[in-house]
């Protein structure tokens, strides 16, 4: 049974952002360079995307501790994360079950090259809506932030149907709102999303497509 949680709403809410600033900065051409997930959009300037993906130190801790808890992950346990980017969640995980086996994978080729390289060689480059070369129930917990509201409604479909398939515990964090001023702010800050559904929106389409997951929301307040 889904079941909203809170994991990385604390961690979201940190980062101060002027959204208005991003809508008039020559959006779409940004927008575009952004979708192309290379160096401009990790390593580049803000206007691109995160303008400099680095590594922090414990940043991605209190995260890492929540899933371990939450889904009782110890060392002989598997997990995978959809949509990686450089790994760090994984990292951290990793520090505190160095036993446990961690797989993930992300669209961007420049990610996966720059990520962490204590599991740079548990990561590979594939796309989340293509069907996952593992076998059903492989993985005792699967994970995705911020990424499935990257795309379409018909490419949800196949993703959601791939997490559920290889995860015997599932969750996902996805960008929506809940009122007119969180849809204009998302609608500024977004250059990459394809997804713009409020939380209704969003339950409904996971019980359309067969997720049984946890999920959270991440708003732009």
């Amino acid at each position: 049974m889904s079941e909203f949680v809170d994991i990385i709403t604390p961690l979201h809410q940190k980062t101060k952002r002027t959204y208005i600033n991003r809508m008039v900065d020559d959006k779409v051409n940004c927008a575009l360079k952004a979708k192309q997930y290379e160096f401009d959009y990790w390593d580049g300037e803000k206007r691109y995307g995160y303008g400099g993906y680095k590594f922090i130190e414990g940043r991605w801790k209190p995260v890492a501790e929540k899933l371990i808890e939450r889904y009782g992950l110890t060392n002989h346990s598997k997990i995978l994360d959809v949509g990686c980017g450089k790994g760090y969640l994984l990292y951290e995980i990793k520090k505190i079950l160095p036993g446990i086996e961690v797989s993930g994978f992300d669209i961007s080729k420049y990610g996966i090259a720059n990520a962490k390289e204590e599991v740079r060689p548990f990561l590979f480059n594939h796309r989340a809506q293509d069907v996952y070369p593992f076998t059903d129930g492989y993985f005792d917990l699967v994970i995705s932030l911020n990424t499935l509201h990257n795309l379409r409604i018909f490419e949800l479909k196949t993703a959601l149907g791939e997490v559920e398939r290889v995860g015997k515990q599932k969750y996902l964090a996805v960008e929506s709102y809940r009122n007119e001023q969180e849809l204009f702010n998302l609608e500024c800050w977004a250059l990459t999303a394809e997804s713009f559904f409020d939380h209704d929106e969003w339950a409904w389409l996971f019980n359309e497509f067969g997720y049984a997951g946890d999920y959270e929301f991440i708003y732009f307040e």
